[in-house]
């Protein structure tokens, strides 16, 4: 501990480190990285007075063929030109050619489970899926057989299809505010999506019943706007869908006993419904708890007797910018009602019998609080219907409809079905995630081609939000910064701001990371209020509009008051780290002039010294000659250098004679003085959040901005200033900025707690021969040893 001259400590409070090398501006602005603001796009991140966007209204015709798996269709879109641009050609996005032998996704797919080998040799070996999926897509007749594609007056249009996009040429140029009409034939196989992979497709069950699970399943138009263009970018597997808003109306003939589910309203329910059926569905609209619409009695008739004929679902839905359905006879049906402020919505589910007990008890109840908490931080839900289907499709989200996969299993001896915590709660986060996609982007309208955080990474920030609201200490495997410390300290990693097509470790960087770094800014950095109000208001200004990364940020900064650049910079344009080192801490009390306080502290310190070897071996041995001549000592031997004198009085009085009352009393405060020095070794600039602890026990937090960083990103020294002495201290005690070294984050260092396991070592002999006279186990062993058991 150093005594501090009180005419210095003012230089603490702007020490820092000053770096070697060139300075590295953290906090420098975005105007390099952003795009220029204009009439239609503003500098406050609002859609601007010029704002526009495209519209594409849909008629479809289609029919479900059960027998041979395919489905066959008839389209009308009319495309509205709201641009200011004239335009000689559309763009049609052809979504099912993925599935083609020859597509790109095909030909550029590695091999799925390449990542396992990592730390092991190939020869360990590959899952057997995923040479099935390799095969079995090297042979599949998939993608749309496009049968014509015609005008309004039914004439022939010239089109030429790129892969998985389609170009149709128009016969007149289409002038700004102008619209068009076309028609398009088609059809295609549906695949099996437990061999195929994919978003959508048929399961096929034990009991020769299916489920299909229907997406991007017809021709749809790409998207055209301001800052890209023609969105046309091929849709190799993960990026997603960029779409424009319409009016859908939607026949759907499928087999007489199925039961579908469908984006948007059904239309005749007279002709689809049995009157019981109706009678249920009027209950569920003010239920309190879900209401069986099909129950399971029900679905188990028709699973063991399959009507003949089909029949024909009618759906409607409004400004909506896609379309899904799922059908099958082996349906569960159940519905409830949730009204509140602007939002009347009629929650359902759909699942075969397989998904009970789980799906009954769990699938509703998690669409109405996905829509509860979701209306909190967004905007009211503005659709009539929000759908949960159980099939093979593990998570997937269209406008009003949602595929998520959890099921219970079957006990192999019992018969019986159960659950894992791990599953109860995977279904229900899937169900909050892909239920909150209606937000995120199903109404708020990102470029998913594009950038698939600004629609997973912002929907799984607030999925995370609605799961603390169902129960405490909820299981998640993504939110808390801490969880994605691993990943952020990873080699094989791209920056956030990377198009969907080229990213690595896809769910960490497109989910994990945007939500860890949201949780972050709403919590460390900005606090709840200030968040909050900004993302609402981002939802409230793009809701039906299509935003792009720069709309969110800016529109985060300018409803907060608060400049962001350098977190957006970090977090998202690098692949930095946090990693703050508390490197030191040195330790000042401020000098109080007082002869009398000042030798004494001063003696207290010299008497603190550890004492010499020597010394401690002289004491008591060594014979001294001023103890045994006492005459040899004086007046030094008397007083030492602590003696207080006349003249340090009289100097005391003289320099504190002509002070303030107020200097006085600084002069006898006696604060403890701390200068910290801060080390930031993982690049990313964070706020410091600082545990203090006092010699009484009393522990504080102390929260710097990250601003503290802007003159020397690299190092700093922070002046700590404490009524009593501090006795250790802690950088982000709560874990909460994602910092990936913990082991430097307090003075004094703190030791890891881990445990050892102890374990004898035998190395596995090499034994050839025993190996050769083992006995060779087959089928018919297994099948004589069940058969001995079952004697017993």
């Amino acid at each position: 501990m150093i005594r501090l001259p009180i005419g210095l400590a003012a230089l603490c409070l702007t020490m820092s480190a000053i770096a070697a090398e060139p300075f590295d501006d953290k906090f420098r602005q975005l105007d390099e990285l952003l795009p220029t603001p204009t009439t239609i796009r503003t500098a406050s991140g609002a859609p601007g007075h010029a704002y526009w966007q495209q519209r594409a209204d849909y008629q479809i015709r289609a029919t479900l063929d059960e027998a041979n798996r395919s489905i066959s269709g008839a389209e009308t879109i009319t495309y509205h030109n709201n641009s200011p641009d004239t335009l000689t050609y559309l763009w049609v996005q052809l979504d099912q050619n993925i599935y083609k032998p020859n597509s790109d996704a095909r030909t550029t797919a590695t091999l799925p489970s390449r990542e396992a080998w990592q730390g092991r040799s190939a020869t360990d070996g590959v899952k057997f899926d995923a040479i099935r999926t390799v095969l079995e897509a090297r042979t599949f007749p998939g993608g749309f057989n496009i049968k014509s594609v015609k005008d309004g007056n039914g004439r022939p249009l010239n089109f030429v299809i790129n892969r998985t996009m389609m170009r149709i040429d128009l016969p007149q140029p289409l002038k700004a505010g102008a619209r068009t009409a076309f028609s398009i034939e088609w059809s295609y196989n549906i695949t099996d999506m437990k061999v195929l992979g994919g978003r959508s497709g048929y399961e096929k069950f034990d009991d020769k019943n299916d489920l299909f699970e229907i997406a991007q399943w017809f021709p749809r138009m790409a998207a055209y706007y301001d800052v890209y263009g023609w969105q046309h970018k091929q849709f190799l597997g993960s990026g997603e869908f960029t779409l424009e808003f319409g009016d859908y109306d939607v026949q759907l003939t499928v087999p007489a006993d199925h039961v579908v589910a469908s984006t948007g309203e059904l239309q005749n329910p007279d002709a689809v419904l049995t009157p019981a059926q109706r009678d249920r569905l009027k209950q569920a609209r003010t239920a309190d708890k879900p209401v069986l619409i099909v129950t399971q009695a029900e679905a188990e008739a028709k699973e063991k007797q399959r009507a003949s004929g089909t029949r024909t679902w009618h759906y409607k839905a409004k400004n909506v910018r896609d379309f899904a359905f799922a059908s099958s006879r082996k349906f569960i049906w159940d519905a409830q009602g949730f009204k509140k402020d602007s939002t009347n919505v009629l929650a359902m589910s759909y699942y075969p019998k397989e998904g009970n007990p789980l799906w009954g008890q769990y699938s509703t109840q998690s669409i109405i609080h996905t829509i509860d908490q979701y209306n909190k931080y967004s905007f009211d839900y503005p659709y009539p219907v929000a759908i949960s289907v159980n099939g093979p499709v593990g998570g997937m989200e269209y406008p009003m409809i949602s595929f998520n996969g959890p099921r219970p299993t079957k006990d192999k001896k019992t018969g019986e079905l159960t659950y894992s915590k791990r599953t109860k709660y995977g279904l229900i986060s899937v169900i909050i995630h892909e239920v909150g996609h209606n937000y995120y982007p199903m109404i708020i309208n990102s470029d998913e081609r594009q950038w698939t955080w600004m629609d997973e990474g912002l929907n799984s920030f607030v999925q995370y939000l609605a799961e603390q609201a169902w129960e405490e200490h909820y299981p998640q495997s993504r939110g808390e910064p801490r969880v994605i410390a691993d990943y952020m300290k990873s080699r094989n990693q791209v920056p956030i701001m990377t198009n969907s097509e080229s990213v690595l470790q896809f769910g960490n960087n497109a989910y994990a990371k945007p939500t860890a770094a949201l949780i972050v800014l709403r919590e460390t950095v900005l606090g709840r209020e200030l968040f909050d109000f900004a993302f609402r208001e981002y939802a409230q200004r793009w809701k039906f509009k299509r935003p792009t990364p720069s709309d969110f940020f800016r529109t985060m900064e300018d409803a907060s008051g608060t400049d962001l650049d350098w977190f957006w910079r970090g977090w998202f344009y690098t692949t930095d780290a946090v990693d703050v080192s508390v490197d030191g801490i040195s330790e000042y009390t401020i000098g109080t002039k007082d002869p009398e306080i000042e030798k004494a502290w001063q003696k207290a310190q010299r008497d603190a010294q550890p004492i010499s070897i020597t010394d401690q071996r002289n004491k008591g041995t060594l014979p001294r000659r001023v103890d045994a001549h006492p005459e040899l000592k004086d007046f030094y031997n008397e007083h030492d250098d602590f003696t207080v004198t006349n003249k340090d009085r009289n100097k005391y009085n003289e320099e504190t004679e002509g002070l303030e009352d107020w200097e006085k009393a600084l002069l006898k405060e006696g604060k403890h003085l701390y200068l910290v020095d801060f080390s930031n070794l993982g690049g990313l600039v964070s706020p410091l959040v600082l545990e203090i602890q006092l010699a009484s026990g009393k522990k504080y937090i102390e929260r710097v901005p990250a601003e503290v960083w802007r003159y020397s990103p690299k190092k700093i020294t922070k002046l700590i200033i404490t009524d009593e002495p501090m006795v250790g201290l802690t950088q982000d005690p709560y874990l909460e900025t994602a910092d990936t070294d913990v082991s430097n984050n307090a003075w004094p260092r703190k030791a890891t707690p881990s445990r050892l396991e102890l374990f004898k070592s035998q190395r596995e002999q090499n034994d050839m021969m025993k190996d050769f006279a083992e006995k060779l186990k087959t089928a018919k062993d297994k099948d004589a040893k069940t058969e001995a058991q079952k004697a017993e």
